[in-house]
């Protein structure tokens, strides 16, 4: 299912540290938003492993996952995995949040945020 699951621990953690020195542009913005409780006053983590996976963003106390979404996450392949991903995690009791590229304001994250708070208690 997923290629990381093949790497051990230690590799998938390497691996995380290299994604937060190579992030994406909107990765990059995402994370200025989100720091330092930036975004409600939850405190994410970002290239977090989770179950062995590594997610992009991860509130620990509130269980939620926020995933950017670029283009590559259009093809059907990519979107069957995703679609995996988010249910092996949701099973596990987080909140996956799926946000596209374009779609990272403050605005968007807050709302989107306050809507999962206020339905998923």
């Amino acid at each position: 299912m997923d290629p990381l699951r093949r790497l051990t621990a230690r590799q998938r953690y390497a691996f995380a540290r290299q994604l937060r020195r190579q992030r994406t542009p909107a990765e990059r913005h995402a994370w200025t938003l989100l720091r330092n409780r930036g975004v409600l006053g939850l405190k994410f983590r970002r290239q977090h492993v989770l179950h062995g996976f590594i997610v992009d963003f991860c509130c620990l106390h509130e269980c939620i996952v926020i995933e950017l979404e670029g283009d590559v996450h259009d093809s059907i392949e990519r979107q069957g995995y995703d679609r995996a991903r988010s249910e092996f995690l949701t099973a596990a009791g987080f909140r996956v949040i799926r946000v596209r590229n374009k779609d990272v304001t403050r605005e968007h994250l807050e709302a989107v945020l306050r809507n999962v708070l206020r339905t998923h208690p």
